[in-house]
């Protein structure tokens, strides 16, 4: 297993119980997009200074077959055009992500209200499903 899938599961952990925040993308307050860039720049598999949206990392990193592997990315929206969330696959069926708020969601008394904070979840309870990407299996500059 590639070392840096550990050291991204041990990154995605260590922020458990941050709140979520609409646009946020640092410790104070991460959205689902936010979270998954900071962990994947932190292994050196996201350009620094760049950010983009659940979308745009879909289109980013090809699709895998082989599902909710540990280091994988599980997607949810309506379609491929419509993709509106992003977690990140410890495996054993479990994600962890910033879920729970929306564009609401810009502070702690909003995050706390709506228990809008990074969480671990089993990836079935969802509905909505996409398709998994694995951005470890070799990363492709689409700028």
């Amino acid at each position: 297993m590639d070392q840096r899938i550990e050291i991204a599961r041990e990154i995605a952990m260590s922020y458990r119980g941050v709140p979520y925040k609409w646009g946020g993308d640092d410790p104070s307050g991460f959205d689902c997009s936010g979270f998954v860039i900071e962990i994947l720049k932190s292994v050196g598999l996201f350009p620094r200074g760049q950010d983009t949206t659940a979308r745009g990392l879909f289109g980013r990193y090809g699709e895998v077959s082989d599902g909710n592997d540990l280091g994988n990315l599980v997607f949810y929206g309506e379609n491929t055009g419509m993709i509106r969330h992003v977690e990140f696959c410890l495996g054993y069926g479990l994600a962890i992500g910033a879920s729970g708020g929306g564009r609401s969601c810009v502070n702690m008394d909003t995050a706390i209200r709506l228990n809008a904070f990074i969480k671990i979840r089993p990836i079935k309870s969802r509905i909505g499903i996409i398709g998994y990407v694995d951005p470890f299996s070799g990363w492709r500059d689409n700028d």
